[in-house]
C-alpha cells in the first residue's frame, strides 16, 4: 500500500460504469531542501501575523474570504458558504471526451498524480479502462474539483495503473503571438539544418530521467552538511567570475561550430555550446 495518503477519493465514471478511486500525488516535496526564515540573534524562526491597517493582529476567527469586485470594495464568504457549492466533480471524475495521445499541447500540462483502484472490487473495471485507453492510444479528459478549485485532467495509463495530469485551462496561458512576433519565418539554412539534425541523432537515446540531477539542490545539501559539520555560522565561498560578455571577437562561424560538435559529440559527454552570431529582428 502506498506510503502516503490519498488527497482525494471518489468515483472514476466512462458513461454507466463508476470506478472507486483514490488519487495520490505523484511528486516528492522532500526530495528539495525547504528554508525558513530565522532571527540569527537568537537562532529563532520567524513567524507572521496576520494583521489589519489601524487595527493590529487579528483572531483567525474574524477572517473571511473577499473576492475585490471594484477597488477597496468586497463581497465576503464564509468558509461554509464555500464550501456548500455543489460540484459534481468533488466526488466523481467523469470521462467525458477522448483525444489522440499527442494532441495536447505540452504547455497545458501542469502536475501529475497517481489513480489506483480503491478495492479490490473495483480492480476489474480499473483494469478494462487502463487497457482500453492503451489499446486505443488515447488520453481520457474529465474535470476534477480539488483544494478549491475545478481541474481540466487527462487521464493516461502508466504501468499497471493510471496517470492523472491537471491541465491548465485556455484562459490560464499567455498568447505565445507577442513572444515569437519578432523572430522571422524564414526557413533555416539547408546545409545547417542537415548538421544541426544530423547532431541531434547522433545524441538521440532513449529517454531515462534518472541520468540528470538536479545539481543545484545537491550543492544546497552539500552547504547544509558542511554547515552542521563545522557548527559555523558561516562558510566562505569562492567567488565565480561573472560570464563575460559576448564580443565580436568571441562569435564563431556557426557550421563550423555544429561540425565541430558532431565530430567530438558522444553520448556520455557535455561540451560547451559554441556562441552563434547575434540574431537580427526580422523586418
Amino acid at each position: 500500500m502506498p506510503a502516503s495518503r490519498p488527497i482525494w477519493k471518489g468515483q472514476l465514471r466512462l458513461s454507466l460504469v463508476s470506478i472507486a478511486v483514490e488519487l495520490y500525488t505523484a511528486t516528492k516535496s522532500s526530495a528539495k531542501p525547504s528554508f525558513r526564515q530565522i532571527h540569527e540573534p537568537t537562532g529563532k524562526p520567524i513567524h507572521y501575523e496576520k494583521v489589519v491597517a489601524g487595527v493590529g493582529p487579528v483572531d483567525k476567527d474574524e477572517i473571511m474570504k473577499g473576492f475585490e469586485y471594484e477597488k477597496g470594495d468586497y463581497v465576503l464568504l464564509s468558509n461554509e458558504e464555500i464550501d456548500a457549492v455543489k460540484l459534481d466533480t468533488r466526488k466523481t471524475l467523469e470521462l467525458t471526451q477522448f483525444v489522440g495521445a499527442c494532441e495536447i499541447d505540452p504547455i497545458y500540462f501542469d502536475k501529475p498524480y497517481f489513480i489506483v483502484p480503491a478495492d479490490d472490487l473495483a480492480e476489474d473495471a480499473f483494469r478494462v479502462i487502463r487497457d482500453a485507453l492503451r489499446a486505443s492510444e488515447k488520453v481520457g479528459l474529465g474535470q476534477l474539483a480539488l483544494r478549491g478549485k475545478e481541474y481540466l485532467v487527462a487521464i493516461k495509463p502508466t504501468g499497471t495503473g493510471l496517470l492523472l495530469e491537471t491541465l491548465h485551462y485556455e484562459e490560464e496561458l499567455r498568447k505565445a503571438d507577442p513572444y515569437f512576433a519578432e523572430i522571422s519565418a524564414k526557413k533555416a539554412d539547408a546545409e545547417l539544418l542537415e548538421v544541426a539534425t544530423a547532431l541531434i541523432e547522433k545524441k538521440t537515446a532513449p529517454f531515462d530521467a534518472g541520468v540528470f540531477k538536479d545539481h543545484y539542490q545537491a550543492a544546497l545539501r552539500e552547504l547544509i552538511a558542511t554547515k552542521l559539520k563545522s557548527k559555523s555560522k558561516k562558510v566562505s565561498t569562492k567567488d565565480e567570475p561573472d560570464e563575460a560578455a559576448p564580443s565580436g571577437s568571441n562569435v564563431v562561424d556557426l557550421m563550423a561550430a555544429l561540425k565541430s560538435s558532431l565530430e567530438g559529440s558522444s553520448g556520455g559527454k557535455k561540451k560547451t555550446p559554441a556562441k552563434s552570431a547575434p540574431r537580427k529582428k526580422a523586418s
